[in-house]
């Protein structure tokens, strides 16, 4: 069917035309027909206008799980690698090996861009398409593309980090063969120095950023969040536990360096900040010394020269997540953990963070949840209702406390017997009454006493000769013993 007769006919038809002209272009003309439709005129030789058009149909609908059938087949994914410039196959081990891209032009550039959107829908909403992609070596691809990064144009980056995230996120059997064959994790970290502007004086110290430096431009910072999200994919769990040390140092400098930084927003701040924390969590605790120790630019001789900045950027941030009352399982819990951990295994780290968080107690008679300090809050949230935030904000405490119960109990527990205030003695009723008065009191108690008897609402009770207690009524129904030394008649 032509498309503008149809839209011709719509104008000018009454209801019951535009129904049926609808139902059989509805027939005739299929999402799946586009789809395939659109690939083929793509594997033609079009121009570049031509193939952006079609790809950016293509992308529309891709959002559709249940059309998807046409592109979800090697074919289909090849024919988008191959738009979107990946090397597959044979082709993907010359990128490994560092062929570089020719330059391409803006029009080319744009036919790239629509192609990985593209692929990041088709990816992501398709099974099938994930299976075609391990088929096809689409993540090698993608590692080869990573060798070039410092060339890249934004989005042509950003959608190849993308999708290299989707790909590890959605297929953990992708994980090891990024680590070990394509060494997915030293290509990000290489590209994420070259984005941050890093430089290293020491093995593992960047320098100081300059106070006078930009903020980082918002698509630098799309692309390293975009990384941080990768990485955080591909260190999540390692079997073997071969990882690099040497590596994951390196990348504690890198997300060291990130947290001292500023991006152009205070919110996209604390958006990279939070992928920091996330990526931090995954490496050994063991390397968060790197953290702390900074030779070139020295610390505090309090904390045996180390220096504090990030961790105390660390506590801001958690602070921060904490006053937002909202989401605390997944924007808290993590940074929670990571000051744990680096305290369970950190010396300085504990003790710095004991000084900001539990200082000397001086008035002690407010209750430990009541105020705005970062440990009123704390403490507040050991009564939350989500037993993961629950538990991981007494643990917290707990080793800042060196896991002394006795320490924990003294920061969180409110000491009534200190503050205890004697009341002023109240006049006693019963001095002022007469005798006619108190019989009337006495009277009238004995019959609620009776009333709450009868309905069971209590019942008196004595104490029997072994100790136990016993209903009244055994005491009043005991036999009376006379006494054999008392007078008789």
């Amino acid at each position: 069917m032509d498309l503008n007769q149809v839209l011709s006919d719509l104008e000018g038809g009454n209801h019951d035309d535009i129904e049926q002209l609808l139902q059989r272009y509805n027939q005739e003309v299929s999402p799946d027909l586009t789809l395939a439709y659109t690939l083929t005129v793509l594997r033609r030789q079009v121009p570049y206008s031509c193939q952006r058009t079609c790809l950016e149909t293509l992308r529309i609908m891709s959002r559709d799980k249940r059309v998807l059938s046409p592109v979800a087949t090697r074919e289909g994914m090849l024919t988008l690698s191959a738009m979107a410039r990946l090397s597959t196959g044979e082709e993907a081990e010359h990128s490994r090996n560092g062929l570089q891209e020719d330059t391409l032009s803006e029009e080319e550039e744009r036919v790239v861009v629509e192609a990985l959107k593209c692929l990041c829908n088709v990816v992501f909403n398709s099974p099938t398409a994930q299976q075609v992609s391990v088929e096809v070596q689409l993540a090698p691809a993608l590692c080869g593309k990573l060798h070039s990064a410092h060339t890249w144009h934004h989005e042509v980056g950003l959608f190849t980090l993308r999708l290299l995230f989707l790909l590890s996120a959605l297929r953990p059997d992708l994980r090891m063969c990024l680590r070990k064959d394509c060494q997915a994790v030293t290509l990000l970290t290489k590209m994420l120095e070259h984005t941050l502007d890093i430089h290293w004086v020491g093995p593992y110290e960047a320098a100081r950023p300059d106070p006078q430096a930009l903020p980082i431009p918002a698509e630098g910072n799309e692309r390293a969040m975009e990384a941080l999200k990768a990485l955080f994919n591909l260190t999540l769990n390692d079997p073997d536990g071969e990882e690099d040390e040497h590596q994951f140092r390196v990348i504690v400098g890198l997300l060291r360096h990130l947290l001292m930084l500023k991006t152009e927003t205070m919110e996209k701040t604390e958006e990279v900040h939070s992928h920091a924390v996330n990526l931090l969590n995954n490496l050994p605790v063991s390397c968060l010394d790197v953290l702390v120790d900074l030779p070139v630019q020295g610390g505090s001789e309090n904390y045996n020269g180390k220096n504090l900045e990030a961790v105390q950027v660390l506590l801001d941030f958690m602070e921060k997540r904490i006053d937002r009352r909202s989401n605390y399982k997944e924007g808290l819990t993590p940074v929670l953990c990571l000051l744990t951990e680096a305290s369970r295994h950190h010396r300085e780290i504990r003790r710095y963070l004991k000084a900001q968080v539990l200082p000397p107690l001086k008035n002690l008679k407010v209750k430990p949840e009541v105020g705005n300090t970062i440990r009123n809050k704390l403490v507040r949230l050991m009564t939350h209702v989500d037993l993961g935030v629950k538990h991981s904000a007494a643990e917290f405490l707990f080793v800042l406390c060196k896991e002394k119960v006795a320490s924990l109990l003294k920061y969180t527990v409110f000491h009534l017997t200190l503050h205890y205030t004697r009341e002023e003695p109240r006049p006693n009723p019963i001095e002022e009454m007469t005798e006619e008065q108190k019989e009337y009191e006495a009277e009238k108690l004995m019959k609620i006493i009776n009333e709450m008897k009868r309905h069971d609402v209590f019942r008196p009770m004595v104490v029997r000769p072994d100790g136990r207690l016993g209903p009244l009524e055994e005491k009043l129904h005991e036999p009376i013993e006379e006494d054999p030394a008392s007078d008789s008649d």
